[in-house]
């Protein structure tokens, strides 16, 4: 059995008593030694002992007296004012780390019946934080004085993982955010699903910028916008959300939209501009599409994520903007480092938290559930509630997960088909003929999308001779390999794109390198292929 040591204040108030009388009141150190089924081996007794010494004296003594296998330890602790927060936080804290704590053969309870209200606070944080790596103990008086008077006693732990009612609240709590993370859409991507449960945990416990990548349609705006929602709800954030398209700032524009300017700062600049990083203040800044933005604007930006402050073009004076980042890109940035176009610094800053969101293609059993979603919208934006015919579904689905269904947008494309469709219905039924004229759009739309897609024939272009020894296996292989590098802006995205079901099953990936060996067996390299874009 380990030894029961209990750390806690000297109650300079209801731990006095004096003469025989004394034993006719509770006092709750004292109490600590007359409760048969809680033996303290130890007794820490925190107490200025230059103001209290007597005291002190007097509650060693009854306690050897009730418990004598019990030794008290007197700390001479001095705080000038017990009731200053900043004070008393910092000698109990110096004491924990003093301590010479025992795990091996001691377990510890912090007594916080007794001290101020403000002790008591401070000695739960700091438990809570494990720099004690104590229980709490609370002793009460007797409600009957005919039971005596050791009063009763309660022993919290705060693994709140080990109280069941707690513990179900909590595990509810997370699935609602989850759920409210993910719109509400009842995703089956375990994948996916993963990825937001770590979401809503790094939005709930941090406020250091976040990137989330992924191709253009698959979600990032709508997600940024509900981590803000969510922190807003929590009081974590207090501003507004402010979101902002990187590629759409060009030249002088692009710090000004930013960053803000003062009246003069250039040609046309006739007033002063807050700018966007100063709208955010208190809340949180979406810059999507950061890879556009230019080098100096980075490292503005850098800036005022590490100092909360900056210049306004044209200005010598700072601003401050205390927001929470949440940056999007369908570029590979890591990549755009290598080539210069991004500082490694402002990488390196945003790379704590990165995500990575699947575009549909990707999450083809999703589809299904954003199908509701996207008529609960379209019911929600036009006061009209439409449903599919059990055959046009199954047609519709079919389609949709099939090799034909290219889905570029992701899911934009797929609301915008939903859309079209809950238009062109009849007495809000979407039929199968219906489902058949969206398909022909649909790949109308991407045929003209994608007219570049590799034939026999530019194959033949791109290998030359070498095409007259290509199997025809190999040729329609390498054709989906050149569409996919053509619809891709960078050799990382095409190789997630390709080789995503074999990624997840490996440690280390290095989907680049592995889609660069196969273009090169055929002479081919992906700058080629975008050149001849």
């Amino acid at each position: 059995m380990k030894r029961k040591v209990v750390i806690g204040f000297l109650g300079t108030q209801m731990d006095l008593g004096a003469g025989p009388g004394r034993w006719e009141k509770w006092r709750p150190t004292v109490a600590l030694g007359q409760h048969e089924d809680f033996q303290a081996d130890r007794i820490e007794l925190l107490v200025d002992q230059r103001r209290f010494n007597n005291l002190v004296k007097t509650v060693q003594t009854d306690l050897r007296q009730l418990s004598p296998q019990t030794d008290v330890c007197v700390h001479d602790v001095y705080v000038k004012d017990p009731w200053d927060f900043e004070l008393m936080y910092s000698a109990l804290f110096d004491f924990s780390r003093r301590y010479p704590f025992d795990l091996e053969h001691e377990e510890y309870f912090i007594h916080i019946t007794t001290g101020t209200h403000v002790a008591q606070i401070c000695w739960f944080l700091l438990a809570e934080a494990r720099f004690l790596p104590a229980r709490l103990i609370q002793t009460s008086p007797p409600r009957d004085r005919a039971q005596g008077m050791q009063g009763s006693y309660a022993i919290i732990d705060l693994d709140l993982a080990r109280y069941d009612q707690i513990a179900q609240r909590f595990s509810k709590a997370s699935q609602e955010t989850t759920e409210f993370l993910k719109s509400g859409i009842n995703t089956q991507s375990p994948k996916f699903n993963r990825m937001i449960e770590q979401i809503e945990r790094v939005a709930m416990r941090s406020r250091a910028p976040m990137l989330l990548m992924g191709p253009t349609g698959a979600g990032k705006s709508q997600l940024a916008r509900n981590i803000f929602e969510l922190k807003k709800q929590r009081q974590d954030l207090s501003g507004r959300f402010v979101e902002v398209n990187c590629a759409t700032l060009r030249g002088d524009g692009a710090g000004s939209a930013l960053f803000g300017h003062v009246r003069g700062a250039f040609t046309g600049a006739q007033s002063d501009r807050a700018g966007l990083l100063k709208s955010a203040d208190g809340g949180l800044l979406f810059l999507d599409e950061i890879g556009e933005l230019g080098l100096d604007e980075q490292a503005m930006l850098l800036r005022a994520i590490e100092d909360k402050r900056f210049p306004p073009l044209g200005g010598d004076k700072e601003v401050s903007s205390d927001f929470q980042l949440i940056a999007g890109t369908n570029r590979d940035l890591a990549v755009a480092v290598r080539e210069g176009r991004f500082r490694d610094d402002l990488f390196a800053r945003l790379n704590l938290w990165t995500f990575y969101l699947p575009g549909l293609k990707e999450r083809a059993e999703d589809i299904e559930p954003n199908l509701e979603f996207e008529l609960s919208r379209y019911a929600r934006n036009y006061n009209e509630q439409v449903r599919f015919n059990r055959e046009a579904r199954q047609a519709y689905l079919r389609f949709a997960t099939s090799a034909d269904a290219v889905w570029p947008g992701n899911f934009r494309d797929l609301g915008a088909s939903i859309t079209r469709m809950a238009t062109l219905s009849e007495s809000g039924r979407i039929t199968v003929d219906v489902v058949q004229e969206e398909i022909q759009r649909l790949k109308r739309h991407w045929g003209d999308q994608q007219s570049d897609t590799p034939t026999d024939t530019s194959l033949a272009d791109l290998l030359g001779d070498a095409y007259a020894d290509l199997d025809r296996f190999d040729a329609v292989q390498l054709a989906e390999v050149v569409r996919v590098c053509r619809a891709s802006r960078t050799l990382s995205d095409a190789g997630r794109t390709l080789f995503q079901a074999s990624r997840e099953k490996k440690a280390k990936t290095n989907d680049a390198d592995r889609l660069r060996k196969y273009l090169a067996r055929f002479d081919l390299q992906f700058e080629q292929l975008h050149r001849l874009n």
